[in-house]
């Protein structure tokens, strides 16, 4: 079983790495750009067991959050659904599909594009009838780096939504509140310039 979560853990490192130059390169930036501004990362693994529950509607499995890395890699239970994705004011179901992975864009990816990418407020919920299990794989950002728009998409048209700030700074912040409150990201945004 080692070695085969040690090349799981592997190989699901280089997808991340090569989404990032993926998202790079489509903001118009140097495709080792993400990569490079997030330092030396480090890789978390989460697996969730959620028993079935008969009152499923009484419990969550995990509160609506989005989540504060960079990048986060979820296998799912191919056989039970329990992810939720909040899409205009809606709970929508995300449904296990085969041989696919799901990535969630965590929050450092929002501050870094300047709010192009938005993270996914989400939530894991429990079933009646079934047990599920799922593998989540977290890229976080060294503690230490900077963190803030990248500087080729600050125009005038176009002003920083979110100011500079440590992974740690934010990490600290993110976990010192309720997961469900508003967005972490909104206690770092740039206050709007008086143009009056």
């Amino acid at each position: 079983m080692r070695e085969i979560i040690s090349t799981y853990c592997k190989e699901v490192r280089e997808l991340g790495f090569r989404l990032y130059g993926a998202i790079s390169e489509s903001l118009g930036l140097e495709q080792d750009y993400m990569k490079k501004v997030l330092g030396e990362q480090e890789q978390h693994m989460a697996v969730n067991f959620y028993p079935k529950c008969p009152e499923p509607e009484l419990t969550f499995g995990l509160p609506a959050h989005t989540d504060p890395n960079a990048l986060t890699i979820l296998l799912m239970d191919q056989q039970v659904a329990g992810l939720q994705v909040l899409k205009e004011g809606r709970w929508i179901a995300v449904n296990p599909q085969p041989n696919a992975l799901v990535i969630n864009i965590g929050d450092q990816l929002q501050a870094l594009s300047n709010g192009r990418y938005k993270s996914v407020w989400h939530r894991a919920v429990v079933n009646s009838d079934k047990a599920r299990m799922s593998i989540a794989s977290f890229l976080c950002p060294c503690n230490d780096v900077l963190i803030g728009p990248a500087q080729k998409l600050i125009t005038d048209g176009s002003p920083a939504v979110y100011r500079n700030y440590t992974y740690d700074e934010y990490y600290k912040k993110f976990w010192s509140r309720n997961l469900d409150q508003e967005h972490c990201l909104e206690l770092f945004r740039t206050t709007p310039t008086d143009t009056s």
